[in-house]
């Protein structure tokens, strides 16, 4: 059983049932849209939230007991949930093909994967596409609250700034905030949120 598998193999969901606070706020944003992906989905709260507006959407990610509980949720709030199992690191990034891209704290890649996982994620977005990500700053290091140990890890605005250059920056903002999201993700946490937009 690989770390993830290990990590989600147990009856609770890690990260709680319940959208993230962040991506449930973009919910008037996410009206004209009908397909989306969500990266390193988990367990499927985010992906199923998603459904749930009524968007078409694929959940990956390298986890197949997590998945297995997202198809579970998906079930029981009674919408349909596509789901990939991959690596992330092995994701053939398809152009222009989701109509929304979003991710939620997935802060375990380093730099270089980091920085390619950024670049697929701009090439997936269709043309008007909305992009959404949330994740940790290095002031998360102090609150350890949730998210890698790693500095390299965690972004900075003029790091995401830099990264999605290329797209339109709607909203970039870091700020603290008390996070309860199940057991992983539970405290006062260093967040950075960004909103951006594919040029048409």
């Amino acid at each position: 059983m690989s770390f993830w598998d290990e990590r989600y193999d147990r009856p609770d969901y890690l990260f709680g049932e319940a959208a993230n606070a962040f991506l449930a706020g973009q919910v008037e944003r996410l009206k004209p849209y009908r397909t989306a992906l969500a990266i390193a989905d988990g367990e499927g709260r985010n992906g199923v939230w998603l459904a749930e507006q009524g968007l078409d959407v694929l959940s990956l990610d390298a986890s197949a007991v997590a998945l297995q509980k997202a198809r579970n949720l998906a079930g029981r709030r009674g919408v349909h949930l596509k789901t990939e199992l991959i690596d992330i690191a092995d994701y053939d990034w398809p152009e222009g093909q989701f109509e929304i891209v979003v991710g939620i704290f997935f802060q375990f890649a380093e730099p270089a994967l980091r920085e390619a996982i950024f670049a697929g994620m701009i090439r997936a977005l269709a043309p008007g596409g909305l992009l959404l990500i949330e994740g940790y700053t290095p002031k998360q290091l102090e609150y350890g609250t949730g998210g890698p140990g790693q500095v390299e890890k965690l972004y900075t605005e003029a790091l995401l700034r830099s990264a999605f250059a290329a797209l339109e920056i709607i909203e970039l903002r870091s700020y603290d905030a008390e996070v309860d999201e199940g057991a992983a993700h539970k405290g006062m946490s260093a967040l950075i949120d960004l909103v951006a937009r594919k040029p048409l």
